[in-house]
């Protein structure tokens, strides 16, 4: 099993130019462009119906940052999927799964049946590409530190409890925005390991084995994360 990357990455896909399958699950306010974009926010819901945002933000139950996300929702088309139980594609249908600080929000059972979703829609050979809180860089820093308080805010584990009855409702509106689940680099292998997939690498910062990434953010929150790819087995003779 091989858990880290050298620098130099040979690509495993090569989609065609035209017709190739992309999709970013959980692309939050950052879409990937010329990318299909899922997010299964409560903003992505009311963006098709600007007036009901609009209601819902006057009543204080929209934060601002999911009133500007919703807006983004609307103008780049991101569509809503609970991907932890359906990717709302078909079977062997997609070349490309990008993922980024989005499986932390799942609880352990949910990031298996995610996985498995994942495994369904891509076809074989396919890449999914999931980047996630480096818990090893958490811990690193306490160690450094010493701040026990900074380490449980860093892993967005906690949160404080609805106080009345407009922050109660919000909630059960938007639902909890917390971390379930942390990983290091070698979880996250394991996790993909175990759910079937093959060539399962931690890869270097700015390298990644999908051929003509595009638009695709290789970097996207550098100082904070860690980068694994992984391959869908292709279907024996």
């Amino acid at each position: 099993m091989a858990t880290r990357s050298s620098g130099n990455v040979t690509p495993k896909v090569r989609p065609g130019n035209g017709g190739s399958v992309r999709i970013n699950i959980g692309c939050g306010a950052t879409p990937t462009d010329g990318w299909i974009n899922f997010d299964n926010s409560f903003a992505v819901r009311v963006a098709r119906w600007p007036l009901l945002a609009d209601i819902v933000s006057s009543m204080r139950l929209l934060p601002r940052p999911s009133r500007e996300f919703a807006k983004v929702a609307s103008r780049k088309d991101v569509k809503f999927a609970n991907a932890s139980a359906r990717i709302p594609k078909a079977d062997n249908s997609v070349d490309v799964i990008y993922s980024s600080h989005m499986i932390e929000h799942l609880d352990s059972c949910e990031a298996r049946a995610f996985l498995q979703e994942v495994k369904r829609v891509l076809r074989p050979g396919a890449i999914v590409r999931l980047v996630v809180p480096d818990l090893a860089l958490i811990v690193k820093d306490y160690l450094s530190s010493g701040d026990s308080d900074q380490l449980i805010a860093n892993t967005n584990m906690c949160q404080n409890r609805p106080v009345g009855v407009a922050a109660r409702l919000k909630l059960a509106l938007i639902g909890p925005r917390r971390h379930l689940w942390m990983y290091d680099g070698p979880a996250l292998v394991k996790l993909l390991s175990e759910a079937g997939f093959s060539d399962v690498m931690i890869m270097p910062l700015g390298k990644t084995s999908i051929m003509q990434p595009g638009n695709l953010d290789l970097e996207e929150r550098a100082s904070e994360s860690v980068y694994v790819e992984a391959i869908k087995k292709e279907k024996l003779p």
